[in-house]
């Protein structure tokens, strides 16, 4: 499994969140540095495919899918329980 760590600190000094990308996903973790925020896959800097969103409990909070950088599709947000809330067509048709 292909692990990389990196920190980022942007121009104004303030730490990005931590990151973890493994076997090609970036996965991005809480200000606690331990549960997981965000994770799917970044190509070309844009994320793409699946992507899931959790509460810093570990609970799902959100979940969807990019192309080229754009949501699309179905988008859910879960309550806090992690069932599912609501559904978003985020389509442009």
């Amino acid at each position: 499994m292909e692990s990389e760590r990196c920190e980022i600190i942007h121009p104004n000094g303030v730490k990005e969140k931590k990151l973890d990308i493994i076997d090609g996903y970036t996965i991005k973790y809480h200000a606690n540095g331990k549960t997981i925020w965000s994770k799917g896959k970044v190509i070309e800097d844009k994320p793409e495919g699946y992507w899931e969103w959790y509460r810093s409990d570990g609970t799902i909070k959100r979940s969807g899918y990019f192309e080229m950088g754009e949501p699309v599709g179905e988008w859910v947000t879960y309550d806090s329980k992690g069932e599912k809330y609501k559904t978003t067509n985020r389509d442009n048709k």
